[in-house]
């Protein structure tokens, strides 16, 4: 939820951002200036794309700066771009800083930050000086010029402007300050590429550890579940075996007895199998997607209404991945929304596959809070999905997960 302010309020890490950060943006100004002119210049001889990379990677080294010193005083963190690769070579290595879109990003903040720099210092200082004087404007003439004035209209109307310009000032340092925030988040974190590989990382390394557990869990379910049931079931056909025992003749009560246990045994063992099995490959995807989500639905103990135009068929994970996000979101409503109807809804087209979930509960349901939506939203990040959460208290909650239908 968003921090409430009230409206003349400022922090005092905004005001010394605002006063703080006017030589260093005035060095970063300048700097990013001199790089584009004398780069211009320098670009028909030897010397321009040399000069060109030591500026973008001292540009480099002044976006961290900067970086550092909006989380500091403005509370905003801002990822750090991951390092270029560097190849061997000087002529590898120029080509690289050159198509570095962080150097550029940077290169071109110092540039935008130069002109919020001298508002910000404007609003802090400049600003709150000249509603002094005009506040005490009356006070200065008369110490300024001896006897009475007759016209105090002016000294009315410059202490009234004073006054509504000194309220101003806390609305001009608190938008400058979003402003900064908004442009340091955008041009000093990683690129938007960098950024997807991260996310695709972050998402591979959730999926192999969930997949790690889930194999070493199935293992220890065959070890300790599975193989126990087959050796008791070989165990009872050894002793079947004893009892056609040709010496003393069969016993057939006990022969009739073992081998209904030994049916038994087998029906555990099978039934045992297809539970461990389900959550590899649910079954219920055999029949289709369309198929297994009005089967889920079905068993959902929320009456849950069905809308499916699935025009086309997604690739296998993708359809397993949308089914697994359907059964959790139908079990988080069942638990935790306290709804009495719900709705589903699929559709595939364009290339793209949508889930809609939506039900009549209490709301106020957020990505990190303990329901599995934060669990479902890396599930999706693996396969190129975004998962989107609108829940406002009291409800309705309505959460959405979009995907390819296609692997690339």
């Amino acid at each position: 939820m968003t921090e409430r302010r009230r409206p003349l309020s400022v922090r005092g890490g905004e005001w010394a951002f605002a006063v703080v950060g006017l030589p260093l943006a005035l060095l970063g100004g300048v700097y990013a200036f001199a790089v584009l002119y004398a780069g211009t210049l320098l670009s028909l001889t030897v010397l321009g794309l040399p000069f060109v990379v030591a500026g973008l990677l001292g540009a480099r080294g002044l976006g961290a700066l900067h970086r550092r010193l909006v989380g500091r005083l403005l509370g905003e963190y801002v990822e750090a771009p991951g390092k270029p690769p560097l190849p061997a070579g000087l002529i590898a290595h120029g080509r690289v800083v050159l198509t570095d879109p962080v150097g550029w990003r940077a290169l071109f903040y110092l540039v935008l930050r130069l002109p919020l720099g001298v508002l910000g210092f404007a609003a802090a200082v400049a600003l709150p000086l000249g509603c002094g004087w005009l506040i005490g404007f009356p006070l200065w003439i008369r110490l300024m010029q001896a006897g009475p004035r007759p016209d105090v209209r002016l000294d009315a109307a410059s202490t009234a402007l004073g006054l509504l310009l000194l309220c101003a000032v806390p609305v001009a340092i608190r938008s400058l300050s979003t402003a900064n925030r908004h442009l340091a988040r955008l041009l000093l974190g990683p690129a938007r590429t960098q950024r997807r590989v991260r996310e695709l990382e972050a998402a591979r390394a959730t999926l192999l550890a969930d997949n790690t557990d889930l194999f070493r869990r199935l293992e220890r379910d065959l070890h300790d579940g599975t193989q126990a049931r087959l050796v008791a079931l070989a165990i009872t056909l050894s002793l079947a075996e004893d009892a056609l025992s040709p010496t003393a003749g069969p016993d057939l009560p006990r022969l009739r007895a073992l081998v209904d246990r030994a049916r038994t045994q087998t029906d555990d063992t099978v039934a045992e199998l297809r539970r461990l099995t389900r959550g590899i490959h649910p079954v219920a995807l055999d029949g289709g997607l369309d198929e297994a989500l009005t089967g889920l639905a079905a068993t959902s103990p929320v009456p849950v209404g069905v809308h499916l135009d699935l025009r086309e068929r997604p690739h296998p994970v993708v359809a397993r991945t949308v089914y697994f996000c359907a059964a959790e979101l139908l079990t988080n409503i069942a638990k935790h929304s306290g709804a009495r109807s719900a709705e589903l809804t699929a559709r595939a087209a364009d290339g793209r596959i949508r889930l809609t979930v939506r039900d009549d509960g209490r709301g106020d349901a957020v990505l990190g809070t303990g329901t599995g939506l934060t669990g479902l939203a890396e599930r999706l990040a693996a396969v190129d999905g975004i998962l989107r959460v609108e829940s406002p208290p009291g409800g309705p909650t309505v959460v959405t997960a979009e995907l390819p239908t296609r692997l690339c």
